[in-house]
């Protein structure tokens, strides 16, 4: 035995007082036995295909005619690549878009549950855990948010500390599962976390994508081993599965089979090599049944034996191989013949039969089971956790604000109240305000990384999307945004020696704030939903160009022609450089009232200076010097802001969730 499979030490304990508080606060009845089966399930989705200019739909069928029955044990789903495995399977969990699809799934002989997809277990085939987070951690967030207000907290903790005992997680219990900067726990620990995230609230169903994906023979031998210690306590655990080698298909109950969307053979396990071998595919004494039945999907020669495959020409075998399609079709004619398919289709007949008389209305529509501030709270702390252990990103800008500041103080330092001290300002002013706005494309990443994470927490009932995207902004809004802003204003303000006045001082650090918070606000409505960076990066760049061109300093806005100059309105830095600079200039002088000179003792005339007060270079500027003047561009930014973090907030609530 391997060190993975002695660490999983399962005695899996009989329904106590914490899974019957959880199942009494759940539709799904039945703890233990549930069955689950399909009638008739379809699947199509259009595609697109050929160039833009002459694009066509066309309609793939997915899944043609599928009916099964799942029962309590190992339920695995094998087929190849693109056979249909993981469209089923999302079918199953009610994790599959329903456009295009048809069927019936029945828990018991009874609809789906509303929220089935809440009190059933999926683990899916990319890890979705914090890695900046420990194992127990991790099971404490799940349990938070998934187990019923009914629970105790003494009991969440007992019911968290059996599951890391039974998953042999108890060394790794206190070890950050790992990022790509975090060396954490290895693959197969980390694959029973992801496993134990779902069995907080012990699902009476369990669904796999894959769940041997990157893991070596030993640890993915480990992990089927614990998914069949579960299924032994009652549990119906259904997954998917690419190429299983011999030791972990032996431990399979119930095998289905599927290539290019059809049915091959469905029943159990260890009658499959049998059932072949009546219609003319023996298995070598030596061979792997899973490899062999690749073989026989794919066309492989080698794995006929004999000449009774029915309909099958041994001659012409080569263009079986070059015509997968057409020989799965074969295969599912002939399972659809066979006593296997007759024995389902009869237990699928009568538990229809039983499904009319059942009332429909008898499960309640999807709930939560915990408070908007609940959920608030706790994703809340786990962003900030996130953070605080995941800090190169955070440091490194705090890094950068500083030493941009130190080179602008140093750049602009002392400023003078003369002709080029008007250019210094507006420079520095340009700078700062520049540099805030780029500065927030970090924020991009904010609900691009979690993406997965926010998918299928959002999706398993961790929480709802306005209680994930308010904690997103405190994370991201308070610590980043607004620290290196007070950051940047108090270096900047003293080095270069802005007007003294306290009012002055705090209007320049408030307004680098909102215009840092509507930058970021606009990042977050371009980024949300995208899948890649680089895109989300790119519109960024592009569109901050654009509103650079039409900050003031680059061009008059008074000069812009009017079929242009609407898109002034539409620059973030604009409304940050007019207010700086009504702040910074209003009663500011650059020559004396008495004499009419500058500070350097000439007259304004003499030196070409058109105007010898603030007043006079917002007036030529096209500013309103007044109070108004000043905070009219603080509500342009905060309306900016408004709008941009309600479209952010559309399109996560509105991203397609289901595959």
């Amino acid at each position: 035995m391997t060190d993975n499979q002695s660490d999983i030490h399962i005695q899996m304990s009989s329904t106590n007082g914490i899974s019957s508080r959880i199942q009494s606060s759940q539709d799904l009845s039945v703890s233990k036995g549930t069955t689950v089966t399909f009638h008739n399930i379809c699947y199509r989705v259009k595609l697109k295909s050929g160039f833009i200019c002459c694009r066509k739909t066309v309609d793939k069928e997915i899944l043609k005619d599928i009916n099964g029955v799942m029962r309590p044990g190992l339920n695995a789903i094998l087929g190849p690549t693109g056979g249909g495995k993981s469209s089923l399977l999302d079918i199953l969990a009610a994790r599959k878009d329903p456009q295009g699809l048809s069927g019936v799934v029945l828990i018991n002989g009874a609809p789906q549950p509303a929220n089935f997809k809440c009190i059933s277990g999926y683990v899916v085939q990319d890890d979705v855990v914090m890695g900046t987070l420990t194992v127990r951690e991790n099971f404490q967030f799940s349990a938070a948010l998934r187990l019923p207000t009914s629970v105790k907290e003494q009991e969440k903790r007992e019911r968290i500390d059996q599951i890391i005992k039974e998953l042999g997680l108890t060394k790794v219990a206190d070890s950050k599962v790992g990022t790509q900067f975090i060396r954490g726990v290895s693959g197969g620990e980390r694959k029973r976390t992801n496993i134990g995230m779902e069995l907080i609230t012990d699902p009476a169903i369990l669904f796999l994508d894959e769940p041997t994906t990157g893991l070596d023979a030993s640890t993915a031998n480990a992990v089927l081993l614990l998914l069949k210690r579960m299924s032994r306590q009652g549990k119906t655990i259904i997954f998917s599965i690419h190429q299983p080698r011999y030791s972990i298909f032996r431990l399979f109950d119930n095998l289905t089979l599927l290539a290019a969307g059809r049915m091959l053979y469905h029943g159990p396990a260890q009658n499959a090599i049998e059932y072949f071998k009546s219609i003319g595919y023996e298995c070598e004494p030596y061979n792997n049944p899973a490899d062999f039945f690749l073989d026989v999907i794919n066309g492989d020669s080698t794995a006929v034996a004999s000449s009774k495959a029915n309909d099958v020409d041994l001659d012409n075998i080569e263009e079986h191989i070059n015509r997968d399609k057409s020989l799965a079709e074969k295969l599912a004619e002939q399972y659809s013949s066979s006593t296997y398919y007759k024995e389902t289709k009869a237990v699928l007949e009568n538990i229809s039969r039983e499904n009319k008389k059942k009332m429909k209305t008898f499960f309640r529509p999807v709930t939560y089971t915990t408070s908007f501030f609940h959920q608030l709270k706790w994703v809340s702390k786990r962003t900030f956790k996130n953070l605080l252990g995941n800090p190169q990103a955070s440091i490194a800008q705090l890094c950068v604000t500083i030493f941009l500041g130190l080179v602008v103080g140093a750049i602009f330092f002392g400023i003078k109240d003369d002709f080029t001290g008007v250019q210094n300002r507006v420079g520095a002013m340009f700078f700062v305000t520049t540099n805030q706005c780029f500065s927030s494309i970090s924020a991009i990443e904010l609900f691009i990384v979690e993406k997965k994470i926010f998918i299928h927490e959002y999706i398993s009932g961790y929480y709802r999307v306005s209680a994930y995207f308010v904690s997103k902004l405190m994370a991201d809004l308070i610590p980043m945004r607004t620290l290196p802003s007070i950051i940047f204003t108090c270096i900047i303000y003293f080095m270069l020696g802005l007007k003294p006045r306290v009012d002055a001082f705090f209007i320049m650090m408030f307004t680098l704030m909102m215009v840092s918070y509507t930058a970021t606000s606009m990042a977050l409505a371009i980024a949300t939903g995208q899948n890649v960076v680089a895109v989300a990066n790119l519109l960024m760049t592009i569109t901050f160009v654009f509103m650079i061109i039409f900050s003031g300093l680059l061009v008059n806005l008074t000069s812009i022609m009017s079929w242009l100059s609407w898109l002034q309105y539409f620059s973030i830095p604009r409304y940050g450089m007019t207010a700086l600079q009504i702040n910074e200039f209003t009663d500011l002088k650059f020559c004396t009232d008495s004499t009419n000179t500058s500070q350097s003792g000439m007259n304004c005339t003499q030196v070409n200076q058109p105007y010898c007060t603030g007043e006079e270079y917002l007036k030529n500027q096209g500013f309103e010097a007044t109070p108004w003047g000043l905070w009219q561009n603080h509500v342009a930014l905060a309306c900016m802001t408004i709008i941009f973090l309600t479209i952010s907030y559309l399109k996560l609530r509105f991203m397609k969730k289901l595959s």
